[in-house]
């Protein structure tokens, strides 16, 4: 499983903006093969930072999501919104500890 993290910073005035793409575009992301789940974060310093998390069966999968016009349309509307560049990186789970 591959996890991709990005993280999105966004003028204030754009956040509702953001907010409201993310939900329209959520499911369409989750409709890709391969995607198990996508999650939205928001820091709680600062709020015009964002990160989303989204799960993936292999990284051939994120990158023909990666390629895909849907993907190039919903980043085109989102990268107007930035006032920082994005950061994103590709992770694997090492180790999880939950309680019992």
């Amino acid at each position: 499983m591959l996890i991709r993290i990005v993280k999105l910073t966004f003028k204030p005035e754009n956040i509702a903006s953001f907010e409201r793409i993310f939900e329209e575009s959520k499911n369409g992301i989750l409709a890709f093969e391969g995607c198990n789940m996508v999650e939205l974060y928001q820091d709680i310093n600062n709020s015009n930072i964002f990160f989303t998390y989204s799960f993936w069966d292999a990284e051939s999968h994120l990158n023909n999501y990666r390629n895909s016009d849907f993907f190039k349309g919903v980043w085109g509307n989102t990268k107007k919104l930035f006032s920082d560049k994005p950061e994103a990186w590709s992770v694997t789970k090492i180790q999880s500890t939950n309680p019992s």
